[in-house]
């Protein structure tokens, strides 16, 4: 199902197309990075390589989406494994801002 243009927030794992990261920006973390109307950002914070996909419906009861760190975030669909780790520069805002950074590559460690 992954056309050309959909990518995947490095950060939440949501997928949408490009140019819905450009216009509206990421729905989970627009307010810790703002995507919106920075195409430069869009490219360095989302990839265009990911597996798998998860629609979230019901962020509450899902123990998918608790498994994938999602719960609590909006509906949508979401990759199992996204290809790629933030920018340094951006994980040191993040960290900055009290955010945990955890690659969601396969990388990562609890």
């Amino acid at each position: 199902m992954n056309t050309r243009s959909d990518r995947a927030c490095m950060l939440c794992g949501i997928v949408q197309p490009q140019r819905e990261f450009i216009i509206q920006g990421c729905p989970n973390c627009e307010s810790i990075i703002n995507f919106k109307s920075d195409d430069g950002l869009v490219q360095d914070c989302t990839s265009p390589t990911f597996e798998g996909l998860v629609a979230l419906t019901n962020n509450q009861k899902s123990w998918v989406a608790k498994w994938l760190r999602i719960d609590g975030f909006e509906n949508g669909l979401y990759a199992t494994k996204v290809v790629g780790k933030l920018p340094p520069d951006i994980v040191s805002d993040l960290e900055e801002k009290g955010i945990t950074y955890r690659p969601r590559d396969g990388s990562a460690t609890e």
